[in-house]
């Protein structure tokens, strides 16, 4: 029965984008017992698959912000303790920067990780046993998907599965019509999508009689989803919700369209039909893949129209 470490620290869009390997894994070693270490703002993405037993949650972040106090001392000492009460048969970094690979060294077992020529940090390697050979120019699923196989000697199905059930969590909120969840928010004011095109967009989807939810995570972000769903008819600003219920919510969306922010990744991994929209970066490599409907619209630069988003967001568009 095999024992693993999965390294794979943040952000939220990184973490789902490993989904997938952990599914590969799950099935190509029978007895599979997965661990995952991660950023503790993220520890509820990892416990929705069903593959991964344990997770162990560390805070560099709020490390970094608060270093010199005794209590954050105290709660490192109490990470690093729970990272080495484990052996592991393999500790496997799939993030390839310096601070994933030092975390892997931490933890009891091998590490294996990409080598130098397509770490995301070329020194990170130089902390692995077992160097794993790749390219860099492929999307980052499938970059995820080769370390774990390559690491572990198995051949990933050509498929992509998310293995992630629908969590069994009521939302009373929820208006009992159809919806589409919109996802306005980003980290960058240059990613965002024009207010305006997001009240022409849902507009066209009130007429198909969506109600149209909008998510936010920050009070910024709080107050532009309620300035937009004043100006959508039948549209609802959500609530603060975690992310256990943000992936139902996404799960049972008619259709989401979003920007380029993690939960767009989360509605691909729960297999609703998604439309990503790009602005200010690039979505070769970290846009939004699935065997299921996934679109990316736009690049740097370039903000798709209303009319390109409506589009696509018809074509997929759950009956």
């Amino acid at each position: 029965m095999p024992k693993i470490l999965l390294v794979k620290l943040s952000s939220m869009g990184d973490i789902i984008h490993a989904m997938p390997a952990v599914t590969d894994m799950a099935r190509a070693l029978p007895g599979l017992r997965l661990d995952w270490v991660c950023e503790e703002s993220f520890a509820a993405l990892p416990r929705l698959h069903p593959a991964v037993r344990d997770v162990v949650p560390i805070a560099m972040r709020r490390w970094r912000k608060s270093f010199w106090r005794a209590d954050t001392r105290a709660d490192i000492g109490a990470a690093l303790t729970g990272l080495r009460k484990q052996r592991y048969d393999m500790v496997l970094d799939v993030q390839g920067l310096i601070k994933s690979a030092l975390v892997a060294q931490i933890a009891h077992g091998p590490v294996a990780g990409p080598d130098r020529s397509w770490a995301r940090e070329p020194l990170a390697a130089l902390m692995y046993r077992n160097k794993i050979p790749g390219v860099w120019d492929q999307p980052a699923i499938e970059r995820v998907r080769q370390i774990a196989s390559g690491a572990l000697n198995y051949i990933s199905p050509s498929a992509i599965d998310y293995g992630l059930p629908r969590p069994d969590v009521h939302l009373s909120w929820l208006p009992t019509t159809p919806y589409a969840v919109l996802l306005s928010a980003t980290s960058r004011e240059d990613k965002e999508w024009p207010e305006a095109h997001w009240v022409a967009l849902g507009a066209r989807l009130a007429q198909r009689g969506l109600a149209c939810i909008l998510p936010w995570g920050s009070a910024r972000e709080q107050a532009r989803a309620e300035r937009l769903a004043a100006a959508i008819p039948n549209a609802v600003a959500a609530p603060r919700i975690s992310l256990t219920e943000a992936a139902t919510l996404l799960a049972d969306a008619r259709v989401v369209v979003g920007v380029d922010t993690g939960l767009a990744h989360l509605a691909a991994a729960m297999a609703t039909p998604v439309v990503a929209i790009y602005c200010a970066s690039d979505p070769t490599q970290t846009g939004v893949l699935a065997t299921t409907y996934a679109v990316n619209l736009g690049a740097m630069g370039v903000v798709p129209s209303v009319d390109e988003v409506w589009q696509a967001t018809q074509t997929g568009m759950r009956a």
